[in-house]
């Protein structure tokens, strides 16, 4: 030690009383240190504890840049170190107070060499020292891919902990070390059928992570093998191996789509998100794999790890928009639907609204199921994991039950910054749309100093958006504390957010533009500037009250320097330079002195003022104005010449003034729109909440979309799981035990049974091993599947069919199982509450008593079973009608009015299945829908062709589209429609076929069949039908080649929504007598004289609308009758000529809305000549 610390004295430095310190701390006390590093160890008494020494303390930081500078130096960068005045060239200066350690570079450099050393010696105590060495520098982020050679080595070892360790190292360096790791194949091979789960494990992660292609179908194989583990551990890898091995070789698809539908299946929580995870990357459109174990995943989620919670939300949040209908129409939109024409409805048809109200909306246990078992994890720890469940509260949850979602929201907002800005950002999507679910927690969102600026804005953009009457004054002093921030970025944000607060609440408009005036006279050019924007968009929306504030802006003008806001004055001076006759002129005089010097922004505004005072005030301002544009003429920037040149020819006349100078006036004074001050966050919406596309405001790569709600339901059948034999056999054993319990009738029987379903759902819910769980949770799923089976919304005519498919049970399971059922709807009908724990039992009770009492009000539940056991005993003696209406009753569950039958027509009308008498005796009734009111054939074919697609734009093909006015085919509500698709290309078109549908609504459509190739220069005709529900509303869709798609559009003329109905003149007076008042729409008009005569009007009325024409006994009196083709409501035409070339127009109909754009499009029809 002393030698080393003279050499160091002699170069310079000090070392020698340091050390002998060191040897004697209390010894020389006063000899000064050698560094200021030093100094102060020298002042330190002897306490009989060492004290720590500050180059003892730092030691490790210089070998570690001094390591540093020497991996620079291996890698070539030796003229950047510089050898002058090194003792050892070739290597990076050694720091000269490493010296007194008694340490050399080389045996710095030799470090490796003893791991070598260590790792090839024969003790595994050595080689165990050696790997925990090794992976702690791995852990440090130090390259020790060096080492590779002999940490393979030891992949053999029999020593479990170093082999685990290596392993670890492997798994860091397999990928770069390929060539290495390849002779060792045969090893990992060995291991995967090691005894020892973390072995097997480890080996198939390192395996993996060899990115070979040579060696897939080992890995393949390695992984089916693993995914029939014992060890969930180990199958959860094998889920983390499909993803690489998908992204080596896609091909491999179809094989590991087989291997996550087995992993699928599995019930450790281990397992399931991983396997959710692998899902996502390999087949996400594969939501067939998910229906079985949609229940499953719901019921485990509680259970899983965090970050397979995030991924398994996410996954039924895409799932359950493809599986559910919309909760989002409540039953209040409904009841508001069905309101408006209450006051003229029958009791009768009122009472069938009120109860297509009450059956409008029913969730579907499923859905019910994911919500409640995702609440919970609102409580999490972990940040994501609360996103995730918010986002799928949003997506999912009806709009009254969202709002639990804010409380957990804002409590993150105690998090990291980055966490924060996350979370805000998707409140700010949020509060644009529901305020109400933030308005609570307005004070939370106040700004602190401590925050930095971007969670700063977004505050900020949230307290605007939840700005009402109400807060508004709070929030306008909050801002003023805002305003006067250093942080200048916020704000200039804060002057744009009062701006918006007084665009949208007109109550403080004026308010806000006096803080803003008080504003311009800021010290801060930044604040005055962006105060300038602001005002200059708010005056125009009112610029007739504010020509002071012009002025005072116009003072400002030598003051400011920010071409933006220089800019915005010029610009507010030329627009409204009537106001300001005098000052204007002024301003273009002081502007065009510093034209050279000005921006390019501010440029064209005063070329803008010059040319606008040119027209309005010549005299004064044409010589300035010639000025100014000899000036922009020469400009360096060609956009001002450019400009020049357009407005000299414009506004100056001369020969060359073309047809535009006539109406300069009115293009550079013409009235502009007022500017929309809206959030940047309206639009990202349509992006899923919690994604990286959401914040990034751009669809990121892997972004999967959510879908819009289906109209129907799927079949939810298809999320039952057969119960294994021996679990039915219990459960029918079970059943039988219970019912026997019961020996002595103390109460009366529907107490008994209620006491009956409570314990059942009791002793369900106290069952504590896992397999009774998992027994549970087959049962219950099977019940639900049931239920919601019936209760689903379907189309199908084999509704009952499906519906029945998972009841294929044991004689006494079905038994039990149709008894719980009668006893559940017993217990919902005579208590209005039930007492079972499950949502799915409860779902299909409440509708069980809505069916009930909508079937018979009066009788008592328990004389409603026996005609529904009888009915369903003699269902197959009775005729069809009868079969329909005992199933209306047996199957009590089944919500028939949201079925959409779908019907072809008939031949033969209603009316000849009656006998004349019964005719003669209906005939008197008030009936809406009178025998003698029937559809007829259209009395003009219209041949007028639309454009759908333009040849240009379909790149060779056109499609042209018609209204047949025939009853379509493909259901009674629709129109059809006929669609001409021609190929105008000399090359054959492949594969033409309907796309994506984005229809409103209600709308609903019907494809015509894909049309697999079209000739060149050949067209086709095919038919669709459409559901327009009454409206003239668009329906959008995308027509499809095998290489394009096109969006096109079909708008029908609302004289398509009729079908032509005959009637007497009689029934027709009767009908228009009940359509009075507001449901009469009239208008005069001027009928032209060759439109006078009742050939010419019946010709042009039926050519304009599908009307049929009713027998008048009056020459002056036409009368035509139609009903809509979605509701049939009848819809009544008069027209009754009046002298001196005029005619009275009458509609009658219940739709208001029809009849009224009817009129209008009639009008111009026997108006014109």
């Amino acid at each position: 030690m002393s030698g080393n610390g003279l050499g160091y004295g002699e170069q310079g430095g000090e070392a020698a009383p340091e050390l002998a310190q060191e040897a004697a701390p209390t010894t020389a006390p006063s000899v000064p240190a050698a560094f200021g590093l030093f100094s102060s160890d020298t002042k330190k008494k002897d306490t009989g504890v060492k004290p720590l020494r500050r180059w003892q303390i730092l030691l490790p930081a210089m070998i570690e840049l001094w390591e540093t500078n020497w991996e620079k130096r291996r890698n070539g960068s030796r003229s950047q170190l510089g050898d002058a005045g090194n003792p050892h060239p070739g290597l990076p200066r050694f720091p000269r107070c490493l010296y007194v350690t008694g340490l050399r570079p080389w045996n710095l450099r030799e470090r490796n060499e003893d791991l070598k050393q260590m790792l090839e010696s024969s003790k595994d105590s050595a080689k165990l020292d050696a790997m925990k060495r090794i992976v702690g520098m791995i852990a440090k982020g130090k390259n020790a891919s060096e080492l590779f050679p002999a940490v393979v080595k030891n992949v053999a070892s029999k020593n479990i902990e170093i082999k685990k360790l290596v392993y670890v190292y492997l798994m860091r360096y397999a990928e770069e070390q390929q060539d290495l790791a390849l002779l060792s194949i045969s090893t990992f091979q060995r291991a995967l059928k090691d005894p020892n789960q973390l072995i097997r494990a480890s080996a198939l992660r390192v395996l993996s992570s060899i990115r070979v292609p040579i060696i897939v179908p080992i890995m393949m194989l390695a992984i089916k093998e693993a995914s029939s583990d014992l060890s969930p551990y180990v199958r959860k890898n094998a889920a983390h191996a499909i993803q690489k091995l998908y992204s080596l070789d896609p091909e491999q698809k179809e094989m590991l789509i087989e291997v996550i539908e087995k992993l699928l299946k599995d019930r450790s929580t281990l397992v399931a998100g991983s396997v959710v995870m692998a899902f996502e990357e390999v087949c996400p459109d594969r939501i067939d794999l998910i229906h079985k174990n949609y229940r499953k995943l719901c019921n485990l989620l509680v259970d899983v790890e965090e970050w397979g919670q995030v991924v398994i939300i996410h996954m039924l949040t895409r799932y359950a928009r493809t599986q559910f209908v919309s909760p989002w129409k409540t039953d209040e939109d409904v009841a508001e639907e069905y309101s408006k024409d209450n006051f003229y409805e029958s009791d009768e048809e009122q009472k069938e609204k009120d109860q297509k109200v009450k059956k409008a909306y029913t969730m579907d246990p499923d859905h019910r199921l994911l919500l409640r078992n995702t609440k919970p994890l609102l409580q999490s720890r972990n940040a994501a994991v609360v996103m995730a469940v918010a986002q799928l509260y949003w997506h999912l949850a009806p709009k009254s039950e969202a709002g639990i979602i804010s409380k957990s929201l804002v409590r993150l907002l105690r998090s990291n910054r980055e966490v924060q800005y996350i979370v805000l950002q998707n409140i700010a999507t949020m509060s644009i749309q529901r305020k109400g679910m933030f308005e609570p927690y307005l004070k939370s969102f106040y700004v602190r100093s401590t925050d930095p600026t971007m969670i700063k804005t977004l505050k900020l953009e949230i307290m605007t958006n939840l700005a009402n009457e109400a807060n508004i004054s709070t929030l306008l002093r909050e801002f003023q504390t805002y305003v006067k921030s250093q942080d200048k970025q916020f704000a200039a944000a804060t002057i744009q957010a009062i701006g918006r607060c007084a665009t949208n609440i007109t109550e403080v408009t004026d308010t806000c533009l006096n803080g803003l005036v008080c504003l311009l006279s800021n010290r801060d050019e930044i604040v005055v500037a962006e105060s300038v924007v602001v005002i200059k968009k708010l005056l125009q929306t009112q610029p007739a009250h504010h020509g002071e504030i012009i002025k005072h802006m116009a003072k400002l003008l030598d003051n400011i320097t920010v071409p933006v806001a220089r800019a915005s004055i010029l610009w507010l001076i030329g627009e409204y330079c009537e106001r300001v006759p005098k000052i204007a002129p002024d301003v273009l005089r002081k502007t065009a002195k510093s034209f050279t010097n000005e921006d390019d922004l501010v440029k064209l505004q005063i070329l803008n003022l010059g040319a606008k005072l040119y027209l309005t005030n010549s005299k004064q301002t044409k010589l300035l104005t010639q000025y100014v544009l000899n000036l922009g003429k020469y400009d360096q920037s060609y956009d001002i010449r450019d400009r020049t040149r357009f407005i000299r020819q414009l506004i100056v006349p001369n020969e060359k003034s073309g047809a535009l100078s006539k109406y300069a006036k009115k293009i550079f004074l013409a009235q502009k729109p007022a500017p929309l001050l809206e959030s940047p966050f309206k639009d990202r919406d349509h992006f899923q909440l919690g994604t990286l596309s959401h914040t990034l405001n751009s669809r990121a790569t892997g972004y999967l979309e959510l879908s819009d709600w289906p109209e129907v339901a799927p079949d939810p059948a298809v999320r039952n799981v057969e119960v294994p034999e021996s679990a039915k056999e219990w459960t029918a054993i079970l059943s039988k035990a219970k019912k026997e319990k019961p020996t002595e009738k103390f109460y009366s029987e529907s107490e008994e049974e209620e006491e009956d379903s409570a314990s059942t759902s009791a002793t369900e819910s106290e069952s504590g091993s896992e397999s009774e769980k998992e027994h549970k949770e087959e049962s219950s799923g099977d019940e639900s599947s049931e239920s919601s089976s019936s209760t689903g919304v379907s189309s199908d005519s084999e509704s009952d069919s499906k519906g029945s498919t998972p009841k294929k049970t044991s004689g006494a399971a079905e038994e039990s199982d149709s008894e719980d059922i009668r006893k559940k709807a017993k217990e919902t009908s005579k208590t209005g509450s039930t007492f079972s724990s499950s949502d799915t039992e409860s779902s299909s009770s409440e509708e069980s008593s809505s069916n009930s009492k909508s079937e018979s009000e009066s009788k008592s539940d328990s004389d409603a079973e026996k005609p529904r056991n009888a009915t369903s005993s003699k269902k197959e003696e009775k005729t069809v009608q009868d079969r329909k209406a005992a199933n209306k009753q047996d199957v009590f569950l089944l919500d028939l009015d949201d079925f959409y039958p779908v019907t072809t027509p008939v031949a033969v009308p209603a009316a000849a299945i009656l006998s004349p008498s019964l005719t003669a005796d209906l005939e008197g009734l008030s009936l809406s829908s009178s025998s003698v009111i029937d559809v007829t054939t259209q009395v003009f074919v219209p041949t007028k062709m639309h454009e759908m697609l333009h040849r240009m734009t379909g790149k060779g093909l056109s499609a042209h589209y018609q209204f047949s006015r025939q009853p379509c085919i493909f259901g009674d509500r629709m129109v059809s429609v006929q669609v001409t698709l021609t190929n105008t290309t000399d090359q054959k078109i492949d594969n033409i076929h309907i796309g994506e549908k984005k229809l409103p609504p209600g709308m609903r459509m019907h494809e015509f069949n894909p049309i697999e190739c079209l000739e060149p220069e050949r067209s086709v005709t095919v038919s669709m039908g459409i559901d327009f529900c009454d409206s003239t509303q668009t329906a959008s869709f995308q027509l499809c080649t095998k290489d394009d798609h096109f969006n096109v559009n079909i708008q029908p003329p609302v004289g398509e929504l009729l079908l032509p109905v005959t009637m007497s003149e009689k029934d027709f007076k009767k009908e228009q007598g009940m359509l009075t008042g507001m449901n009469e729409t009239s208008a005069t008009i001027d009928v032209a004289p060759q439109n006078s005569t009742s050939r010419v009007i019946i010709e042009r009325l039926v050519k304009a609308a599908n009307l049929g024409v009713v027998p008048s006994g009056q020459d002056k009196i036409h009368r035509f009758a139609a009903k809509t083709v979605h509701s049939g409501s009848l819809m009544l035409v008069t027209v009754e000529l009046k002298e001196s070339s005029t005619a009275q127009l009458i509609i009658n109909t219940e739709k208001t809305v029809i009849g009224s754009v009817l009129l209008r499009e009639l009008k111009p029809v026997l108006s014109q000549g």
